[in-house]
């Protein structure tokens, strides 16, 4: 049965419309892949974004990265701020496995470049992480290669969300987290581009959890009295990542400023980014595709001008703020490694909803 998303219960983040799937997918040519382990001691996976088909190692696509918060394990992150590229697709896993995800990406490029017979001496494979030791027994480093390949191999335009792939152990707000994506079209000159986000969501304190613009942190802490070994969260801390995708002509510069309003997004959920956290937003276009050897030759590129940025820079609000609720209300109730329960979204949804007027903390 298909998921309920957080639309689906009336509740909309924004003003701008959305793409046809409101997925990260929406963005032509990108495609995501999950492959998720449900096993006695380990609740993990791994999510693929494919930005678009081909070698990217030949092609690479013109990307931002930005650290708001640099509690994290991230790799590749150096590379994209010096050079603006994205040369390999982009991973999302927990803590322990990006070494081994890191591996299996670079084997996967060197795959394809032995196929396009190119030598790749050197190689960039950007991984991110949240730490999901809560529900999974992350010392297992249960994720191996057959898993990231199996991932790459799922990719495409339709994927699920909530406690998959990588965000099968994950938790937000004290609930249940996952992956998440929303996306929204805007206008420019007559043409219309797509920006899309996908989150890994692993943050929060319950207490600061905001819904449709009211406290609900509260209220649900309330409820967990009548919830089976309900856990929650009393601190702001386990990470969340946000990759942003889109079709609009930009500089890497351009980009890192779209990117790093993501974090409005996330702000609107109700957190504050707490010192154990780390947010980690990495941006990539399928625009202005930059090839890997120049040969001395002049590249050509399309930009939009600076006053035209504030349309991009309230998308990428909307969309990283309503990829987190879906995140929360797609994920499943989820039993921790101590017997704790962390309960989804879609539980408190009925009751948080009947007061539709005045405060969700009355």
């Amino acid at each position: 049965m298909e998921k309920k998303r957080i639309r689906d219960y009336g509740i909309d983040t924004g003003r701008i419309k959305t793409g046809k799937r409101n997925k990260i997918t929406d963005v032509p040519g990108v495609k995501v892949g999950h492959c998720t382990i449900k096993e006695k001691d380990s609740h993990t996976g791994v999510t693929v974004i494919l930005p678009g088909s081909g070698n990217c190692f030949l092609n690479k696509y013109t990307a931002a990265a930005y650290v708001h918060n640099g509690f994290g394990k991230s790799t590749g992150l150096i590379q994209i701020e010096e050079l603006g590229t994205l040369e390999t697709p982009v991973a999302l896993t927990n803590t322990l496995n990006v070494g081994i995800v890191w591996d299996s990406l670079a084997e996967y490029v060197l795959k394809e470049c032995e196929k396009d017979g190119i030598p790749a001496l050197s190689i960039n494979p950007v991984v991110g992480e949240c730490n999901d030791s809560r529900i999974n027994h992350i010392q297992n480093r249960a994720v191996k290669k057959e898993h990231v390949f199996a991932a790459i191999e799922l990719a495409g335009e339709d994927f699920d969300e909530g406690d998959v792939g990588a965000g099968a152990g994950t938790i937000c707000y004290g609930l249940k987290g996952g992956i998440g994506s929303a996306s929204r079209i805007i206008a420019l000159d007559g043409k219309e581009y797509t920006i899309g986000v996908l989150v890994q969501s692993n943050f929060g304190a319950t207490a600061d959890f905001v819904l449709d613009g009211r406290a609900a942190g509260p209220r649900i802490l309330k409820m967990k009295e009548g919830k089976e070994k309900m856990e929650t969260a009393e601190e702001d801390k386990g990470s969340i990542m946000t990759i942003l995708a889109t079709d609009l002509p930009v500089t890497s510069r351009q980009l890192k400023r779209i990117i790093r309003r993501t974090a409005v997004g996330i702000a609107r959920t109700g957190a504050y980014t707490g010192h154990g956290s780390g947010e980690v937003m990495i941006g990539f276009t399928t625009a202005n595709r930059i090839p890997a050897s120049g040969h001395g030759k002049l590249l050509s590129f399309s930009m939009i001008p600076e006053d035209s940025i504030n349309a991009a820079f309230q998308a990428a609000a909307e969309a990283a703020h309503e990829a987190i609720l879906n995140s929360m209300v797609c994920a499943e109730s989820t039993r921790g490694i101590g017997g704790e329960m962390y309960y989804s979204l879609s539980e408190f949804l009925p009751e948080l909803l009947e007061r539709q007027e005045g405060s969700l903390s009355g």
